[in-house]
Protein backbone atom coordinates (compact mmCIF):
# COMPACT_ATOMS: atom_id res chain seq x y z
CA UNK A 1 0.00 0.00 0.00
CA UNK A 2 1.36 3.42 -0.98
CA UNK A 3 1.60 6.40 1.38
CA UNK A 4 -1.22 8.07 -0.52
CA UNK A 5 -3.41 4.98 -0.07
CA UNK A 6 -2.65 5.03 3.64
CA UNK A 7 -3.70 8.66 3.91
CA UNK A 8 -6.91 7.92 1.96
CA UNK A 9 -7.72 5.15 4.42
CA UNK A 10 -7.13 7.59 7.29
CA UNK A 11 -9.55 10.04 5.68
CA UNK A 12 -12.19 7.30 5.48
CA UNK A 13 -11.55 6.41 9.12
CA UNK A 14 -12.11 10.06 10.05
CA UNK A 15 -15.46 10.01 8.24
CA UNK A 16 -16.39 6.80 10.04
CA UNK A 17 -16.03 8.54 13.42
CA UNK A 18 -19.39 10.16 12.62
CA UNK A 19 -20.74 7.17 10.69
CA UNK A 20 -23.64 4.90 11.63
CA UNK A 21 -21.57 2.07 13.12
CA UNK A 22 -19.62 4.34 15.44
CA UNK A 23 -22.72 6.37 16.33
CA UNK A 24 -24.57 3.26 17.44
CA UNK A 25 -21.53 2.00 19.31
CA UNK A 26 -21.42 5.29 21.21
CA UNK A 27 -25.17 5.29 21.87
CA UNK A 28 -24.90 1.74 23.23
CA UNK A 29 -22.05 2.93 25.45
CA UNK A 30 -24.18 5.82 26.72
CA UNK A 31 -27.07 3.52 27.66
CA UNK A 32 -24.75 0.89 29.14
CA UNK A 33 -24.13 3.23 32.07
CA UNK A 34 -27.87 3.48 32.78
CA UNK A 35 -29.94 0.84 34.54
CA UNK A 36 -32.36 -0.61 31.97
CA UNK A 37 -35.37 0.06 34.20
CA UNK A 38 -34.41 3.75 34.29
CA UNK A 39 -35.01 4.18 30.55
CA UNK A 40 -38.74 4.73 30.29
CA UNK A 41 -41.24 6.86 28.39
CA UNK A 42 -41.24 9.55 31.08
CA UNK A 43 -37.53 10.33 30.74
CA UNK A 44 -36.85 9.37 27.11
CA UNK A 45 -36.87 13.06 26.12
CA UNK A 46 -34.00 13.75 28.54
CA UNK A 47 -31.85 11.03 26.98
CA UNK A 48 -32.50 12.43 23.51
CA UNK A 49 -31.49 15.91 24.61
CA UNK A 50 -28.45 14.72 26.55
CA UNK A 51 -27.25 12.83 23.49
CA UNK A 52 -28.03 15.29 20.71
CA UNK A 53 -28.87 18.81 21.87
CA UNK A 54 -26.05 21.35 21.68
CA UNK A 55 -25.13 24.87 22.67
CA UNK A 56 -25.34 27.55 19.98
CA UNK A 57 -21.83 29.08 20.08
CA UNK A 58 -23.11 32.49 18.95
CA UNK A 59 -25.61 32.86 21.80
CA UNK A 60 -24.20 30.54 24.46
CA UNK A 61 -27.68 29.03 24.84
CA UNK A 62 -29.17 25.61 24.16
CA UNK A 63 -30.05 25.50 20.48
CA UNK A 64 -33.75 25.58 19.69
CA UNK A 65 -33.93 27.68 16.52
CA UNK A 66 -31.91 28.99 13.60
CA UNK A 67 -28.82 30.80 14.84
CA UNK A 68 -29.16 33.92 12.68
CA UNK A 69 -32.68 34.53 14.03
CA UNK A 70 -31.73 33.86 17.67
CA UNK A 71 -29.18 36.62 18.18
CA UNK A 72 -29.56 39.10 21.07
CA UNK A 73 -32.24 41.67 20.33
CA UNK A 74 -34.22 39.39 18.00
CA UNK A 75 -37.49 37.66 19.06
CA UNK A 76 -35.99 34.19 19.15
CA UNK A 77 -33.30 35.27 21.61
CA UNK A 78 -35.96 35.75 24.29
CA UNK A 79 -37.44 32.36 23.41
CA UNK A 80 -34.00 30.74 23.48
CA UNK A 81 -33.39 32.18 26.95
CA UNK A 82 -36.73 30.73 28.09
CA UNK A 83 -35.90 27.32 26.59
CA UNK A 84 -32.42 27.29 28.15
CA UNK A 85 -33.92 28.14 31.55
CA UNK A 86 -36.60 25.44 31.23
CA UNK A 87 -34.09 22.79 30.15
CA UNK A 88 -31.60 23.55 32.93
CA UNK A 89 -34.40 23.32 35.48
CA UNK A 90 -35.81 20.12 33.97
CA UNK A 91 -32.38 18.45 34.00
CA UNK A 92 -31.62 19.73 37.50
CA UNK A 93 -28.53 21.77 36.64
CA UNK A 94 -27.56 25.44 36.82
CA UNK A 95 -27.94 27.37 33.54
CA UNK A 96 -24.18 27.87 33.23
CA UNK A 97 -23.57 24.14 33.84
CA UNK A 98 -25.97 22.98 31.12
CA UNK A 99 -23.20 22.43 28.52
CA UNK A 100 -21.85 19.60 30.68
CA UNK A 101 -25.19 17.77 30.48
CA UNK A 102 -25.82 17.82 26.72
CA UNK A 103 -24.11 17.16 23.36
CA UNK A 104 -22.75 13.80 24.58
CA UNK A 105 -22.77 12.06 21.21
CA UNK A 106 -21.05 14.85 19.30
CA UNK A 107 -18.34 15.25 21.94
CA UNK A 108 -17.58 11.52 21.95
CA UNK A 109 -17.53 11.34 18.14
CA UNK A 110 -15.17 14.33 18.07
CA UNK A 111 -12.89 12.54 20.51
CA UNK A 112 -12.79 9.50 18.21
CA UNK A 113 -12.18 11.79 15.25
CA UNK A 114 -9.31 13.57 17.03
CA UNK A 115 -7.48 10.28 17.56
CA UNK A 116 -7.78 9.47 13.86
CA UNK A 117 -6.73 12.97 12.81
CA UNK A 118 -3.59 12.85 14.96
CA UNK A 119 -2.48 9.65 13.26
CA UNK A 120 -3.38 11.03 9.83
CA UNK A 121 -1.51 14.30 10.39
CA UNK A 122 1.60 12.45 11.52
CA UNK A 123 1.61 10.50 8.23
CA UNK A 124 0.88 13.61 6.21
CA UNK A 125 3.70 15.50 7.93
CA UNK A 126 6.20 12.80 6.96
CA UNK A 127 5.15 12.89 3.31
CA UNK A 128 4.99 16.70 3.23
CA UNK A 129 8.47 17.00 4.71
CA UNK A 130 9.94 15.00 1.84
CA UNK A 131 7.88 16.94 -0.72
CA UNK A 132 9.24 20.25 0.64
CA UNK A 133 12.89 19.14 0.64
CA UNK A 134 13.75 20.84 -2.70
CA UNK A 135 12.56 24.17 -1.27
CA UNK A 136 14.34 24.07 2.08
CA UNK A 137 15.76 27.40 3.30
CA UNK A 138 13.54 29.36 0.88
CA UNK A 139 11.03 30.43 3.57
CA UNK A 140 8.01 28.75 2.03
CA UNK A 141 4.79 29.14 4.09
CA UNK A 142 4.08 26.28 6.48
CA UNK A 143 1.12 24.03 5.62
CA UNK A 144 -2.05 25.37 7.16
CA UNK A 145 -0.78 28.94 7.51
CA UNK A 146 -3.60 31.48 7.58
CA UNK A 147 -2.25 35.05 7.83
CA UNK A 148 -5.74 36.61 7.71
CA UNK A 149 -7.05 34.55 10.62
CA UNK A 150 -3.82 35.18 12.54
CA UNK A 151 -4.26 38.93 12.02
CA UNK A 152 -7.85 38.83 13.29
CA UNK A 153 -6.82 36.99 16.48
CA UNK A 154 -3.75 39.19 16.99
CA UNK A 155 -5.79 42.40 16.65
CA UNK A 156 -8.32 41.14 19.21
CA UNK A 157 -5.67 40.12 21.77
CA UNK A 158 -2.88 42.59 21.12
CA UNK A 159 -3.62 44.86 24.07
CA UNK A 160 -3.60 41.86 26.44
CA UNK A 161 -0.33 40.29 25.27
CA UNK A 162 2.79 40.88 27.35
CA UNK A 163 4.96 39.70 24.49
CA UNK A 164 4.51 38.53 20.91
CA UNK A 165 3.90 34.76 20.77
CA UNK A 166 6.23 32.69 18.57
CA UNK A 167 5.11 32.21 14.98
CA UNK A 168 4.56 28.50 15.61
CA UNK A 169 2.10 29.34 18.41
CA UNK A 170 0.05 31.45 16.00
CA UNK A 171 0.24 28.64 13.48
CA UNK A 172 -0.99 26.04 15.98
CA UNK A 173 -3.79 28.31 17.20
CA UNK A 174 -5.14 29.06 13.73
CA UNK A 175 -5.07 25.36 12.86
CA UNK A 176 -7.07 24.55 15.97
CA UNK A 177 -9.63 27.24 15.15
CA UNK A 178 -10.00 25.95 11.60
CA UNK A 179 -10.33 22.36 12.83
CA UNK A 180 -13.04 23.42 15.27
CA UNK A 181 -15.02 25.15 12.53
CA UNK A 182 -14.59 22.19 10.17
CA UNK A 183 -15.82 19.63 12.67
CA UNK A 184 -18.90 21.73 13.45
CA UNK A 185 -20.05 21.05 9.89
CA UNK A 186 -20.29 17.36 10.78
CA UNK A 187 -23.02 18.14 13.27
CA UNK A 188 -25.58 18.23 10.45
CA UNK A 189 -25.02 14.54 9.76
CA UNK A 190 -25.06 13.74 13.45
CA UNK A 191 -28.45 15.34 14.11
CA UNK A 192 -29.79 13.94 10.84
CA UNK A 193 -29.18 10.22 10.85
CA UNK A 194 -28.08 10.36 14.49
CA UNK A 195 -31.58 11.48 15.49
CA UNK A 196 -32.99 8.37 13.83
CA UNK A 197 -30.46 6.13 15.62
CA UNK A 198 -31.14 7.70 19.02
CA UNK A 199 -34.91 7.41 18.55
CA UNK A 200 -34.58 3.77 17.51
CA UNK A 201 -32.57 2.87 20.61
CA UNK A 202 -34.76 4.97 22.89
CA UNK A 203 -38.00 3.37 21.68
CA UNK A 204 -36.50 -0.12 21.89
CA UNK A 205 -35.33 0.39 25.45
CA UNK A 206 -38.22 2.46 26.82
CA UNK A 207 -40.94 0.34 25.19
CA UNK A 208 -39.14 -2.99 25.69
CA UNK A 209 -39.31 -3.95 22.01
CA UNK A 210 -37.07 -6.56 20.37
CA UNK A 211 -34.48 -5.10 18.02
CA UNK A 212 -35.77 -7.12 15.04
CA UNK A 213 -39.02 -5.13 15.17
CA UNK A 214 -37.25 -1.80 14.65
CA UNK A 215 -35.88 -0.67 11.29
CA UNK A 216 -33.78 2.44 10.62
CA UNK A 217 -33.17 3.93 7.18
CA UNK A 218 -34.57 0.81 5.54
CA UNK A 219 -35.90 0.66 2.00
CA UNK A 220 -39.69 0.80 2.18
CA UNK A 221 -39.95 -2.47 0.27
CA UNK A 222 -37.63 -4.25 2.68
CA UNK A 223 -40.06 -3.57 5.53
CA UNK A 224 -42.56 -6.41 6.15
CA UNK A 225 -46.01 -5.61 4.81
CA UNK A 226 -44.94 -3.48 1.84
CA UNK A 227 -44.58 -4.56 -1.79
CA UNK A 228 -41.37 -4.65 -3.77
CA UNK A 229 -40.48 -1.54 -5.73
CA UNK A 230 -41.43 -1.26 -9.36
CA UNK A 231 -38.55 -1.51 -11.81
CA UNK A 232 -37.07 1.91 -12.36
CA UNK A 233 -38.85 3.55 -9.42
CA UNK A 234 -36.96 5.72 -6.95
CA UNK A 235 -35.76 3.97 -3.82
CA UNK A 236 -37.56 5.33 -0.76
CA UNK A 237 -35.93 4.89 2.63
CA UNK A 238 -38.01 5.10 5.78
CA UNK A 239 -36.32 6.93 8.67
CA UNK A 240 -37.70 4.60 11.33
CA UNK A 241 -40.24 1.78 11.28
CA UNK A 242 -41.72 -0.28 14.11
CA UNK A 243 -43.23 -3.52 12.83
CA UNK A 244 -44.80 -6.19 15.03
CA UNK A 245 -47.86 -8.45 14.87
CA UNK A 246 -49.82 -5.78 16.73
CA UNK A 247 -48.53 -2.56 15.15
CA UNK A 248 -47.16 -1.08 11.95
CA UNK A 249 -45.68 2.39 12.35
CA UNK A 250 -43.70 4.32 9.77
CA UNK A 251 -41.87 7.31 11.19
CA UNK A 252 -40.51 10.42 9.53
CA UNK A 253 -37.92 11.72 12.01
CA UNK A 254 -36.54 15.21 11.46
CA UNK A 255 -34.72 17.17 14.16
CA UNK A 256 -35.81 20.33 12.36
CA UNK A 257 -37.91 20.89 9.24
CA UNK A 258 -36.85 22.51 5.99
CA UNK A 259 -39.41 23.78 3.50
CA UNK A 260 -38.29 21.29 0.84
CA UNK A 261 -38.76 18.40 3.27
CA UNK A 262 -42.29 19.52 4.06
CA UNK A 263 -43.15 19.24 0.39
CA UNK A 264 -41.92 15.64 0.29
CA UNK A 265 -44.16 14.38 3.11
CA UNK A 266 -47.35 13.95 0.99
CA UNK A 267 -45.39 12.23 -1.80
CA UNK A 268 -43.80 9.79 0.63
CA UNK A 269 -47.12 9.07 2.32
CA UNK A 270 -48.82 8.36 -1.02
CA UNK A 271 -46.05 5.90 -1.85
CA UNK A 272 -46.45 4.19 1.52
CA UNK A 273 -50.18 3.73 0.87
CA UNK A 274 -49.57 2.44 -2.64
CA UNK A 275 -46.94 -0.05 -1.50
CA UNK A 276 -48.71 -1.61 1.47
CA UNK A 277 -49.52 -5.27 0.97
CA UNK A 278 -51.41 -6.11 4.18
CA UNK A 279 -55.07 -5.37 4.67
CA UNK A 280 -54.60 -3.48 7.90
CA UNK A 281 -53.85 0.13 8.71
CA UNK A 282 -50.39 1.45 9.33
CA UNK A 283 -49.67 4.58 11.32
CA UNK A 284 -47.70 7.44 9.81
CA UNK A 285 -45.91 9.43 12.53
CA UNK A 286 -43.83 12.58 12.42
CA UNK A 287 -41.24 13.02 15.20
CA UNK A 288 -39.32 16.27 15.48
CA UNK A 289 -37.58 18.77 17.70
CA UNK A 290 -38.75 21.68 15.55
CA UNK A 291 -39.64 24.84 17.48
CA UNK A 292 -40.91 27.00 14.62
CA UNK A 293 -44.66 27.36 15.28
CA UNK A 294 -45.62 27.70 11.61
CA UNK A 295 -43.88 24.45 10.67
CA UNK A 296 -45.41 22.59 13.61
CA UNK A 297 -48.84 24.01 12.79
CA UNK A 298 -48.60 22.82 9.18
CA UNK A 299 -47.52 19.34 10.29
CA UNK A 300 -50.53 19.11 12.61
CA UNK A 301 -52.98 20.44 10.03
CA UNK A 302 -51.65 18.76 6.87
CA UNK A 303 -54.44 16.74 5.23
CA UNK A 304 -54.54 13.78 2.88
CA UNK A 305 -57.94 13.08 1.32
CA UNK A 306 -59.53 15.36 3.94
CA UNK A 307 -57.99 13.43 6.84
CA UNK A 308 -54.90 14.26 8.91
CA UNK A 309 -51.89 12.94 7.05
CA UNK A 310 -49.92 12.18 10.22
CA UNK A 311 -51.61 9.92 12.75
CA UNK A 312 -49.33 11.48 15.36
CA UNK A 313 -47.19 14.61 15.39
CA UNK A 314 -44.60 14.15 18.13
CA UNK A 315 -42.31 16.74 19.68
CA UNK A 316 -39.46 15.64 21.94
CA UNK A 317 -41.01 17.60 24.79
CA UNK A 318 -44.13 19.74 24.44
CA UNK A 319 -43.36 21.42 27.79
CA UNK A 320 -40.26 22.81 26.10
CA UNK A 321 -42.50 24.37 23.44
CA UNK A 322 -44.73 25.93 26.08
CA UNK A 323 -41.71 27.39 27.88
CA UNK A 324 -40.22 28.66 24.65
CA UNK A 325 -43.40 30.35 23.48
CA UNK A 326 -43.81 31.88 26.91
CA UNK A 327 -40.60 33.76 26.19
CA UNK A 328 -42.01 35.43 23.08
CA UNK A 329 -41.75 39.18 22.80
CA UNK A 330 -44.78 41.43 22.49
CA UNK A 331 -45.75 42.93 19.15
CA UNK A 332 -45.26 39.86 16.98
CA UNK A 333 -48.98 39.30 16.35
CA UNK A 334 -48.67 36.79 13.51
CA UNK A 335 -46.18 34.63 15.40
CA UNK A 336 -48.25 34.84 18.57
CA UNK A 337 -51.38 33.66 16.75
CA UNK A 338 -49.47 30.73 15.23
CA UNK A 339 -48.09 29.84 18.65
CA UNK A 340 -51.61 29.83 20.05
CA UNK A 341 -52.68 27.37 17.39
CA UNK A 342 -49.74 25.09 18.21
CA UNK A 343 -50.56 25.28 21.92
CA UNK A 344 -54.15 24.37 21.06
CA UNK A 345 -52.91 21.31 19.16
CA UNK A 346 -50.99 20.31 22.29
CA UNK A 347 -54.06 20.84 24.46
CA UNK A 348 -56.32 18.65 22.30
CA UNK A 349 -53.68 15.93 21.82
CA UNK A 350 -52.92 16.52 18.16
CA UNK A 351 -49.31 17.42 19.00
CA UNK A 352 -47.96 15.09 21.66
CA UNK A 353 -44.73 14.58 23.55
CA UNK A 354 -42.27 11.74 23.10
CA UNK A 355 -43.44 10.40 26.45
CA UNK A 356 -47.08 10.20 25.34
CA UNK A 357 -46.13 8.57 22.04
CA UNK A 358 -44.03 5.94 23.81
CA UNK A 359 -46.89 5.27 26.22
CA UNK A 360 -49.12 4.80 23.19
CA UNK A 361 -46.67 2.32 21.66
CA UNK A 362 -46.56 0.41 24.94
CA UNK A 363 -50.35 0.11 24.79
CA UNK A 364 -50.14 -1.29 21.24
CA UNK A 365 -47.55 -3.98 22.03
Amino acid sequence: MTEIDGIAQSNKAADRAFGADNRNRLIDHYFSDIVEADVKPANAWAHVYRLLLWLDPTTGLAHCYESDKSQPGKPWYARSLAFHDWLATALGVAPDALPESIDWLFIKACSDLAAVVLRREAKLAEVASRQRTPYVNRNFPEPGSDPELTAIIRDALESYLVSEPPEMTWHTLTQRVRSYLAVQNKRKNLVGEGFEDVLAQAVRRACKLPSDQIFTRSLLYDIPGFNRAKIGSKENKVDLAIISPSMRTLVTAKWSVRADREKQFPTEYAEYISAQSENRKFEYVFVTNEFDPARLMRACENLHNNHPMFDCVVHINTDALKACYGGATAGDKQSTETQRRVLHHIEVGRLISLERWFDRLLGQR
